[in-house]
């Protein structure tokens, strides 16, 4: 497996394909959505087991994301044909259904590779990467094939990129939910905040 070039605090690579939306091609870029968040996902494969399950939570949640100025892109190394496909087929007869947000066919697995989730076999691991306005990697983390993400994880983690970048002298501790105390990033600030009971 290639080595990561989406290093956290660095600029995300960019990157430019075919994606399935609306029942539709088009070609997305990363450089489209600056200005807004970009959570991109990677999954193995279409017409998976797992894999409709995440894609299918994404979107059910997708409300949410664009509320919070974010765009979700879903890639796998599947042709823009496969997407297709399965996005015209219902959840219970085996596909995903029309889904809320782009499909990206990384065929050539570049995009894969220069995220460092591309495996010797050939596919993508459950990569997921959080991308600011400015195009630097907030967030990144990858599952191994046989388990699932947690949406509700990718909206806290979100929230609390988004805070302490509208709030750049806190720091959001464990578990950080927004309407949650925040730290002061010193030895004073940390005595403070533990000082208090949690609610």
């Amino acid at each position: 497996m290639a080595s990561s070039a989406a290093f956290v605090g660095s600029k995300a690579p960019e990157f430019k394909a075919v994606a399935v939306h609306n029942d539709e091609f088009k070609e997305v870029s990363l450089e489209s959505f600056k200005g807004k968040y970009v959570v991109l996902f990677f999954y193995p494969l279409d017409f998976t087991f797992v894999c409709p399950t995440e894609l299918t939570a994404y979107s059910d949640r997708h409300d949410e994301f664009e509320a919070m100025n974010a765009q979700v892109l879903g890639v796998s190394v599947d042709s823009q044909y496969a997407h297709l496909q399965w996005t015209r087929q219902p959840r219970n007869e085996g596909g995903v259904g029309d889904l809320a947000y782009p499909l990206v066919s990384d065929l050539s697995k570049k995009i894969s590779e220069a995220y460092g989730v591309l495996t010797d076999e050939g596919i993508a691991l459950r990569g997921l990467f959080i991308i600011d306005p400015q195009g630097v990697v907030q967030h990144a983390t990858i599952n191994n094939l046989a388990f699932g993400r947690n949406v509700e994880e990718t909206i806290r983690i979100l929230a609390a990129v988004q805070h302490v970048q509208a709030n750049p002298d806190v720091v959001c501790p464990a578990g950080w939910r927004p309407g949650d105390r925040t730290m002061k990033p010193t030895p004073k600030g940390s005595k403070e905040y533990f000082s208090f009971p949690k609610a």
